[in-house]
């Protein structure tokens, strides 16, 4: 019995490893951006604001977060009161607000290079890949909460961290019959985790003006404590004022 168990298991492998091997990187691409708008609908997208919260101890944290076609972006975290700007990027300048002084701070050169990277990903990083010059492979199949998926290999430019150049690799988790992805799993660079591997999950795609976004997602640990974002709203192609992504000039006071 125990060999006839071991044998099924192996069929089962060699099958799923055959599937992946029929399904090209390029035909889960297609199929990814057909099911979800269109290749061609997804390139006129200029922008997208996403009203959602997040449940830190209990307390829940409104977030705007806003990414145009051009690169800027912001996320807006409203806070006891307080809205506190993250992540805000103007096309040159990076900034965030420091949490102990709430005043604005410019980012550092390098961070504010890899950011100019991303420019890149809006708004999909495997549209026009090859363009890019990102390279994708499939890798096999995968089950992710109970569902099969596609895994593809996503490599990028490189990115400098700590002065030193550091390759820049995604795994990303096609489900096999929608061809949507699930996950997304990197390989943390720096900070107390540094060297974990951290997992993005997306759910519950929904329609916005023709195009299909996630309204369930959650960031964390692969096999770890992840944190939901709970998305209430997504508005594609938003009217955003240019003076939110300005770094606030600070007089000689600091007020």
């Amino acid at each position: 019995m125990r060999k006839l168990t071991l044998l099924v298991a192996c069929v089962a492998v060699f099958t799923l490893s055959a599937i992946a091997q029929d399904v090209t990187a390029d035909e889960i691409i297609e199929g990814y951006l057909e099911n979800t708008g269109g290749k061609d609908t997804w390139k006129t997208l200029k922008g997208t604001k996403i009203i959602a919260k997040v449940n830190q101890g209990g307390m829940e944290i409104p977030l705007e977060i806003v990414q145009l076609s051009d690169g800027r972006q912001y996320t807006k975290i409203t806070f006891q009161g307080m809205t506190i700007m993250q992540g805000v990027y103007d096309g040159e300048t990076l900034w965030n607000t420091n949490f102990q002084s709430m005043k604005a701070e410019k980012a550092d050169s390098e961070t504010t290079q890899n950011m100019k990277l991303d420019v890149n990903d809006f708004p999909d990083s495997f549209i026009d890949y090859k363009e890019k010059g990102y390279s994708v492979e499939v890798m096999g199949t995968e089950t992710i909460d109970g569902a099969e998926t596609y895994k593809l290999k996503l490599t990028k430019e490189p990115r400098m961290m700590d002065g030193q150049e550091v390759e820049d690799v995604s795994f990303y988790y096609f489900e096999t019959e929608s061809f949507v992805p699930l996950a997304v799993d990197q390989e943390i660079k720096m900070g107390p985790q540094a060297g974990s591997i951290g997992r993005s999950t997306m759910s519950d795609y929904q329609e916005v003006e023709g195009l299909y976004f996630p309204f369930a997602m959650t960031q964390g640990i692969k096999d770890g404590p992840t944190q939901p974002l709970m998305i209430e709203s997504i508005e594609v192609n938003p009217e955003v004022e240019d003076a939110v992504f300005a770094f606030p000039e600070q007089t000689e006071s600091g007020e």
